[in-house]
Order: structure tokens, then C-alpha cells, then sequence
């Protein structure tokens, strides 16, 4: 890569309240290398008006967003489950919600697989988005009967991403029972399971072989859940895992919390904290029904919280404590989960918006806070932490947002996270090459894939 200049009408650095005005940022290799205001006391300078060479970002430059939860297959599941074709003429819960998506699960293959993830990664490309944790289960055959490649899905989906130009942090999942307890697996669940932790190990370790040399990729783990791994076999992934991010889905459901109390006297969270599984390379999916213990065992660990706001509003899950997580010491990341929207800014501000519909009080989080959580700690729990900042030495990523469009006009840069939606943006730099421009993808026709696509698997 040649170094690469861009002159920023705004760019939110690191550390500041605002965004700043007229920002030179300079990389190579794939690096920033330099960053320089250029204006002063808000008039710029003459050098603004002589970089021809420089690359102009009319709008609000960000750092490239961190989607740090998604299963890419639930994206043919948009709209589906809404009305009297999705079961209970709409109505339900997450478990009823479930069964529609086992459905989708029965129907991937690797190649159906691939087509869907990278139509799917393209849309989240196109909405600011420059590496996704991919909670990754789906291992097998539809049947549980291994691949002759036994990593052929998990391969898919990393190749997806190249083809979407974005990086991802596969996060390779274990998944052994169908309830706490130890119900076995059964009908499409069958696909997810390696048996035992060293099933699991023995595949994984295949995975990060093969994975070596695609640098847009790495190789991390999850514990599904405590209903799908079974208390005696946490403390042996958790050692396994050490130092890697680990992700684990926690207390999405009362019915989780009340099944664990049941099986091991405890709290899902005090179940993995007992078990050396809360540790700072943790991240818990949801965390929406904790008790005040919870947080506190969160906390100390130092572990992170991934929220997933829009997932968990439309699977009627509830509101997390995300305002109490951050006071502890617990460091918020953001999800698309079930992709019933891919839209960065509104899971950002639905941090702030659901903490008023739970408090009935307004200004919960500063907007630099949103954007933390949307950038720098959404990297850091995907294991990449040189992203996610416009720094010297960070990955050259870079989103930006226009601010002259229905919904952005004449709102001021900071507020861009109260009022821009994904369609705003207007331009996605990922590790200095550009992905999207003037609000297209420049690889991937992104609605004609996604129909096609998700059309293999529902029609």
C-alpha cells in the first residue's frame, strides 16, 4: 500500500468530548501515521486549502465500528418472524422466536454459507462497520455428521469477510447440551456440537492451523451458554482459552437464570466466575437479567458486556443495566446479534434511550461514551485492540457519516449518534483501502446477494 492522505471536515479523536474540525490523517501500510487539526479557534488555516492531494471527508469521520456479536445466519430471518408467518400471529418469545431460527440452521451448507455471510458482512460494511465477532456454531453437517473438512463453515464465514473487505474474530463456538442439565443435542442442534471440550479443542486447533496467513482474520472462543456446557466442563474451556477473547451468551432469558438456580444453586454469571471463566479477555453476550451480585462479580473480573439493543428489543428479551455495568467497571461493546437491523448508531443510542424508558430520566451516557462502545471496546473484545481509535499506529479505519442528508442536516457533529442511521454513511476506509464509496459497496452488490441468498434458504 501507498501512503494515503484524507482531510477530514470533522474527525473525532481520541480523549475529546466533540469531534474537531478540518483533520489531516495521514497512512501506509495500512497504518495512521499522522493526524494534525489544521484549523484554529475554528477557522482554518491556509494549509487546508493546499492539500490537493489529500482525500476530502466532507461530514464526521469516525473510527471504523465494532460489531462484536452477530450469527450472520439470522440475517435471512429479517421480517419473517413478525407477523402470522412467524408463529403465534406474532406474537411469542425467545423460544418460540427460536424454532423459526433452527429452521434457517437445518438449510446451511458451506457454500450457501458463504454466499449469505458475505452478502450479510457487505451490509455491515456498508454501515460503518469494519470487523464483526462471528459467534460461530453451526460446525457440522445438518445431521451432526462432520464436514471431510471439519472447519468447512467456519472457513466460509472468513472468507465472507475477505470478500466483504472487512475484518472478523471468529468466535468458534462449544456447544454441547440442549438444556443445564445435559438434555442431548437433537434435531438441528446436532450440527453444533463437538461432544466434549477436547472435540472441540481437536477442531479448533485444525481451525487456527488453516487460519494462518489470513491476516483480516482471527481465531477466538465461546462458551455458548450455561445451557448449552455443562458446569463440569467450564473450568477446563476457560484454562484452554486463556488470554483469547471468550465470549459467552449470559442471562438473555429469566428462564436461564431460573434453570441454572435450579441445576447448580447459583447465578449463571457466579457460575462461570466460580468456574475461572470471568476474566478481562471475557465477554458476556447480553447480561439483560443480573442481579446486583452479578454486577459486581462483572466488574471485579473486568470483564466486558456486549449489549445488543436492538436483538434484544425485538425478541421482547428486556433492557440490561448497562448505565450500573459501566459504573463497575465493565466495559460496553455492541452487537447486531440477530440482525433485525444492521445500524451501528441506533444500537449506540439505544444504550442511552433504553436506560430512560428504564429510569425515566434523561442523559445516562455522553455521546464520547457511545462511541467508545461502538469503537475502541468493541475492538478490544474481538482481540483486536489496535483498532477502533483515530491514533498514530492504529489501523487506518475510517467511517464517515454525512451530515447534510434528511436526517443530519443542521445537527451538530456530536450529536451525529442521536440522529444518523447506517444509510448516512457515506464512505468506509478498512486498514487503509477503501470499501465503500459515495454509500456503495465497490465490490458487492449488497441487496441483489442478500436476496439471493437468504431466498436459498427460506424459500
Amino acid at each position: 500500500m501507498t501512503a494515503t492522505r484524507w482531510l477530514a471536515e470533522h474527525a473525532w479523536l481520541p480523549d475529546r468530548p466533540e469531534p474537531t474540525a478540518d483533520v489531516l490523517i495521514e497512512a501506509d501500510g495500512g497504518r495512521i501515521t499522522a493526524i494534525a487539526p489544521l484549523s484554529a479557534d475554528g477557522a482554518p488555516t491556509a494549509g487546508v486549502e493546499v492539500l490537493a492531494d489529500a482525500v476530502r471527508l466532507p461530514g464526521l469521520t469516525l473510527p471504523g465500528l465494532a460489531n462484536a456479536h452477530s450469527h450472520a445466519f439470522h440475517r435471512a430471518l429479517r421480517g419473517r418472524t413478525q407477523g402470522a408467518d412467524g408463529g403465534q400471529g406474532g406474537r411469542g418469545d425467545f423460544w418460540s422466536w427460536r424454532d423459526r431460527m433452527y429452521k434457517v440452521a437445518a438449510r446451511l451448507d458451506p457454500d450457501g454459507y458463504l454466499a449469505l455471510a458475505r452478502a450479510a458482512y457487505a451490509e455491515m460494511a456498508l454501515a460503518g462497520i469494519t470487523c464483526v465477532g462471528e459467534f460461530h456454531y453451526l460446525h457440522h453437517g445438518p445431521d451432526g455428521t462432520g464436514y471431510a473438512d471439519p472447519n468447512a463453515m467456519g472457513a466460509a464465514l472468513i472468507e465472507a469477510a475477505a470478500q466483504a473487505g472487512i475484518r472478523l474474530t471468529l468466535l468458534d463456538t462449544l456447544y454441547l447440551t440442549a438444556t443445564v442439565g445435559g438434555a442431548p443435542l437433537a434435531g438441528p442442534q446436532r450440527r453444533f456440537g463437538d461432544g466434549d471440550v477436547d472435540g472441540w479443542s481437536d477442531r479448533h486447533d485444525r481451525l487456527t492451523a488453516a487460519q494462518r496467513g489470513r491476516p483480516h482474520a482471527r481465531i477466538g472462543a465461546a462458551l455458548h451458554s450455561v445451557r448449552a456446557v455443562p458446569a463440569d466442563q467450564i473450568a477446563p474451556f476457560a484454562a484452554r482459552n486463556a488470554g483469547v477473547p471468550l465470549h459467552v451468551h449470559l442471562s438473555e432469558q429469566p428462564a436461564e437464570n431460573d434453570a441454572c438456580r435450579a441445576a447448580y444453586g447459583c447465578t449463571p454469571t457466579r457460575l462461570l466466575a466460580d468456574r475461572g471463566a470471568l476474566t478481562p479477555a471475557t465477554t458476556a453476550v447480553h447480561a439483560t437479567h443480573l442481579t446486583s451480585a452479578d454486577v459486581t462479580l462483572l466488574g471485579g473480573a473486568r470483564a466486558g458486556v456486549c449489549l445488543c439493543p436492538t436483538t434484544e428489543r425485538d425478541l421482547a428479551d428486556g433492557i440490561g443495566p448497562a448505565r450500573r455495568l459501566a459504573d463497575a467497571g465493565v466495559a460496553l461493546s455492541l452487537g447486531s446479534d440477530s440482525h433485525a437491523v444492521v445500524d451501528p448508531f441506533e444500537e449506540a443510542r439505544a444504550v442511552e434511550l433504553d436506560e430512560r424508558l428504564r429510569t425515566r430520566r434523561r442523559g445516562h451516557f455522553a455521546p464520547a461514551e457511545l462511541l467508545a462502545a461502538a469503537t475502541a471496546a468493541g475492538h478490544a473484545a474481538l482481540g483486536w485492540a489496535d483498532a477502533g481509535r483515530l491514533a498514530v499506529g492504529a489501523r487506518a479505519d475510517l467511517v464517515t457519516v454525512r451530515l447534510d442528508t434528511a436526517r443530519t442536516a443542521g445537527v451538530p457533529p456530536a450529536g451525529a449518534f442521536f440522529a444518523a442511521t447506517a444509510a448516512d454513511v457515506a464512505s468506509v476506509v478498512v486498514d487503509g483501502r477503501q470499501v465503500v464509496a459515495d454509500g456503495r459497496h465497490l465490490t458487492v452488490d449488497v441487496p441483489a446477494e442478500l436476496r439471493a441468498a437468504i431466498g436459498a434458504v427460506t424459500r
